[in-house]
């Protein structure tokens, strides 16, 4: 029998959906699952939308121009600019989702064997598009105490060889939640600027930034134009995760020209997405709010209700809808993996995401997992009532040390 590729073998399984044969074991057994193991919102996507693709009747479904429909553009610039982005609708690119505007940034940007720095923890698949590109990844390590607050600039210098090309960040972040300052940004231009590297930002989750807290865009910082690649999704934004439209952006014509060539080769990004996605601009601001506000009373929620457990320690985010939690536990993976095969409390268990596969550094967060703070308010008071059972029983339960929880708080 042939065999398969290095690279197949080498690539990276997701950390997220490696335990769903086990939930669907716990369903099939009669449990209800609790999923916060995943950013599927339950948020309804907005009626715009949905009705831009129920009205949409061509008569044949076409391929649009490889950087995407050239109207969605040019309203997508408009969406930009309420942020205070301003780009002209040739600096867009379309893609099949952010996945493939973060493959293609890295292929264009990047040749195989060069270094990527990455603040760790952070969103599983950049190592496994890393992987398809050829890409070095570099994790510089963030931690639970700081709330994950951006790494040292000294620590990111540290880093930095000739083989060095590029940053990469999630703002706000997934999984953390991390919202970054306006300060921490501006230390990372001065440092791009200094060693000439691309800065790649992932920005899907800007609508969802809490407490009055700024949102900062690279693409606000000055100076490095040339050197910034904004990578966007219309997935958390709209809930609409199913759509698969992203965007790659950049004002360096370069870099847009090659990505093109990338983009040319997949022929065009889906039609019935664009469409509906293009709609989506038009969704009303009262949508928002309502959604800022639901996520804000989940997230106060969850924190709460985990930082009551005991041994249990979770810093408050800012932005996007994920936080990451230590707990009393010597195995994360294994945790995750007892909740789903052998815990129930009234016939039902959790599902949570060790973080371990958000951590490119061996042996990082095993008493750490992240939580998708997706679901209603009512199924996150169940969630948590579970995640409360099950560490009063579970074999592998630790105490944390004193000191430890004293220097978290």
């Amino acid at each position: 029998m042939p065999k398969i590729s290095q690279k197949a073998n080498q690539m990276p399984a997701s950390p997220i959906r490696k335990l769903v044969p086990y939930a669907e074991q716990a369903k099939k057994a009669g449990r209800k699952v609790y999923h916060l193991n995943i950013g599927q919102p339950d948020i309804e996507t907005p009626e715009v939308m949905l009705n831009a693709i129920k009205n949409f009747a061509p008569k044949v479904v076409e391929y649009s121009h490889s950087a995407g429909i050239e109207s969605y553009r040019k309203k997508l610039a408009g969406y930009y600019k309420t942020h205070n982005i301003n780009v002209d609708y040739s600096d867009i690119m379309i893609t099949t989702g952010g996945s493939e505007a973060i493959m293609i940034a890295m292929m264009t940007c990047l040749n195989e064997g060069d270094e990527i720095i990455i603040p760790e923890p952070f969103y599983a698949n950049y190592n496994g598009f890393a992987q398809q590109a050829g890409v070095v990844v570099k994790p510089v390590r963030s931690y639970i105490e700081s709330g994950f607050a951006l790494p040292s600039i000294t620590k990111f210098e540290k880093m930095i060889t000739r083989k060095t090309k590029a940053i990469m960040i999630c703002n706000p972040g997934n999984p953390t939640g991390y919202l970054y300052t306006r300060a921490e940004l501006e230390a990372l231009r001065e440092l791009v600027q200094k060693h000439d590297l691309f800065l790649f930002a992932d920005e899907v989750y800007r609508e969802f930034c809490y407490d009055g807290a700024e949102y900062v865009s690279v693409m606000h910082l000055t100076g490095i134009d040339n050197n910034v690649v904004l990578l966007d999704s219309v997935s958390k934004r709209y809930s609409a995760c199913g759509a698969r439209i992203g965007a790659l952006i950049s004002k360096n014509k370069e870099v847009m020209a090659g990505a093109l060539k990338f983009a040319q080769a997949r022929l065009s990004p889906p039609t019935f997405g664009q469409v509906a996605s293009e709609a989506a601009i038009d969704t009303p601001a009262s949508y928002f709010e309502a959604v800022k506000k639901e996520y804000v009373a989940r997230r106060d929620f969850v924190v709460d209700a985990l930082n009551k457990i005991d041994g249990v320690f979770c810093p408050k985010p800012q932005g996007a809808f994920y936080c990451i939690a230590r707990l009393p536990v010597n195995d994360s993976d294994e945790f995750c993996q007892w909740l789903l095969e052998k815990f129930e409390y009234k016939n039902q268990t959790v599902m949570l995401a060790p973080a371990t596969g958000f951590y490119f550094s061996e042996d990082a967060g095993k008493d750490e997992v992240r939580i998708a703070y997706v679901l209603n308010l009512n199924d996150l008071k169940n969630s948590m009532i579970c995640l409360e059972e099950a560490l009063k029983v579970y074999p592998g339960k630790r105490k944390i040390d004193a000191q430890q929880k004293e220097k978290a708080v």
